[in-house]
């Protein structure tokens, strides 16, 4: 029998508990996010992340595009408009497909924000 490379799905980056700063129904799918949120949470444009909204239970899985750096901008555009809404709390999770032994020991970066998408703390912690 020949042994196979496992890759686990494991959580890379995460932004905590924004707050959306706009819904458009008319802007190509997706979510813009603050590039300086990004780059904390170690999330690149177009990589794929799901989106938890904690007010209304809702999830979705779509792919990030770059907002303007301190911008604060959570934006959900195209069909995700109808099921987040401006003002909506979220948690912004990405993935990673990684191999065995680093699954068991890398740690995601796990951003805090502010009522104004600022960061105030970036960690490891993924039960906040």
């Amino acid at each position: 029998m020949t042994e196979f490379p496992v890759y686990r799905e494991m959580v890379s980056g995460k932004i905590h508990r924004a707050r959306v700063t706009g819904a458009d129904l008319n802007y190509v799918g997706s979510v813009s996010i603050d590039s300086d949120l990004l780059a904390a949470a170690d999330i690149l444009p177009g990589q794929k992340v799901d989106v938890v909204d904690v007010t209304n239970g809702a999830r979705l899985t779509t792919y990030t595009i770059v907002a303007p750096a301190g911008s604060g901008t959570v934006q959900l555009n195209g069909a995700a408009a109808h099921l987040i809404h401006q003002g909506d709390i979220v948690i912004i999770i990405a993935y990673a497909h990684l191999p065995e032994e680093l699954a068991r020991t890398r740690e995601p970066r796990v951003v805090l924000v502010d009522a104004n998408n600022r960061q105030v703390e970036v960690g490891h912690d993924l039960g906040r």
